[in-house]
């Protein structure tokens, strides 16, 4: 089933781009709305964009490299002429600043031109749904371009826009995580109301105990490898404060007002996102202080890039591609007002309306059919926005939040704190969807 969808997707980002090749592919697949499948062919640009940034972390990269003609110290044969390039330049932390500059300034020059389009019939909508060739091929020349930048003072520049960008994006990948947790809550539930099936309540009870002890257990290997007997105390603070938020999160979860205006909220919601803040809180214990980032001197050899893309960083890249993925193919529900996803997420049901929706669901017309000559589904400019700060969030994620040009160190105060504070963040605005009904009877948040 999962590889039937998974063609189905294929050949429908092949329709979008129109080709004629793929005609037979596209008419066995069901109906895609416009919105939809633009959102996904970004966001297959965007992963692109990440497999290419770690491609260039890959170890043996830069000994491979040396047998290129045109490289500067190039144990090959060398090529005639004095046209030389270092090669250092495409490994390592540098070459991705590089690419993710290159990708981010697509998405703002993108989100610049998509400023003010209303519907499908603007002029812009083109440029927007269309052109993926035209668009591919400009990524691929700005990341081919920035590599001829001079470094100077670019690392350090950057760096600082990367924390702040991020920063905000790991705001954003809260709320859809937060959404996330209420949706499949609400799904899961509605489901045992309408069959009154034990298994859906065993379901529920199973999956929300298992994150639950998930966290637990990352509570206790925190406290194991990055703490000490003597020392660490602000590392101490940190997990000790975190469990009591979210054991306090959990209580308010179940109050007696909260369940009178929310029903089907609950300790699901409240497991997946004690999760998260424990993932968070490890996240920033690995770049805390040396001594107590749970290494110990002489565990690692000679430290290269690749030995520094640790467990964290690969979660933090699943994380990161779940919620790309989920912010491209997921519609706003009923929870997403409450939990400010509505910005982010499209509207509800923007699938089956808008010019073209008739047509597109008939036999004789394409099967992406454009949902959006009555109104855009989404907002084009923030997505593009949010598309921005995803890339410089992967990029301070695959340079573990750090100066391209420093040594291979874990320690990083200020990407400890970002990450710290936006652990904090995540119970707050947990919390907020919890209580947010209560404090406030007359507004709507459904």
């Amino acid at each position: 089933m999962g590889a039937v969808l998974g063609l189905c997707s294929a050949a429908q980002l092949a329709c979008c781009c129109g080709s004629a090749a793929c005609s037979l592919c596209c008419s066995a697949c069901p109906s895609c709305a416009n919105s939809t499948s633009t959102r996904l062919m970004y966001a297959v640009m965007l992963l692109l964009v990440m497999i290419a940034a770690c491609i260039t972390l890959a170890p043996g990269l830069q000994n491979e490299l040396k047998k290129v003609p045109f490289c500067e110290n190039s144990t090959s044969v060398p090529i005639p002429g004095d046209l030389k390039v270092d090669c250092n330049n495409a490994v390592g932390y540098l070459a991705v600043y590089r690419i993710c500059f290159a990708a981010c300034l697509f998405f703002v020059l993108m989100a610049l031109i998509t400023i003010g389009v209303k519907s499908s019939k603007d002029p812009r909508a083109g440029i927007q749904n269309g052109f993926w060739g035209i668009k591919y091929l400009l990524v691929i020349g700005g990341i081919i371009g920035a590599f001829f930048i001079p470094e100077g003072q670019f690392a350090s520049t950057w760096m600082v826009f990367g924390m702040i960008g991020g920063f905000c994006f790991i705001v954003i990948q809260l709320i859809l995580i937060i959404d996330f947790a209420h949706t499949w809550a609400e799904t899961w539930v509605s489901n045992y109301e309408e069959s009154q099936s034990r298994g859906w309540y065993a379901a529920l009870l199973c999956a929300m105990l298992t994150c639950f002890a998930l966290a637990l257990t990352g509570v206790v290997l925190l406290y194991v490898f990055y703490t000490k007997s003597s020392g660490c105390d602000l590392s101490k603070f940190f997990i000790s404060f975190n469990l009591i938020l979210v054991l306090i999160a959990s209580g308010i979860s179940i109050l007696p007002s909260v369940q009178e205006r929310q029903p089907r909220s609950g300790l699901l919601q409240s497991s997946v996102v004690s999760l998260y803040v424990i993932y968070l809180t490890w996240s920033a214990l690995t770049n805390a202080s040396a001594a107590c980032n749970g290494i110990t001197g002489g565990q690692e050899k000679e430290p290269t890039y690749w030995s520094s893309f640790d467990k964290q960083s690969i979660i933090g890249l699943v994380i990161w591609a779940c919620s790309v993925l989920y912010s491209s193919i997921r519609t706003a529900s009923s929870s997403s007002k409450i939990t400010m996803s509505e910005h982010i997420l499209a509207k509800e049901g923007s699938g089956e309306g808008g010019d073209g929706g008739e047509a597109g669901r008939s036999g004789d017309e394409p099967k992406v059919f454009d949902n959006e000559g009555e109104g855009v589904a989404y907002s084009w400019t923030f997505f593009h926005v949010v598309f921005a700060l995803a890339t410089l969030y992967i990029m301070m994620t695959l340079t573990n939040w750090y100066n391209p040009r420093s040594e291979l160190s874990k320690e990083n105060m200020a990407s400890m704190w970002i990450k710290i504070t936006s652990s904090w963040l995540c119970v707050g605005l947990y919390i907020w969807t919890l209580v947010a009904p209560a404090l406030f009877p007359n507004r709507e948040f459904n």
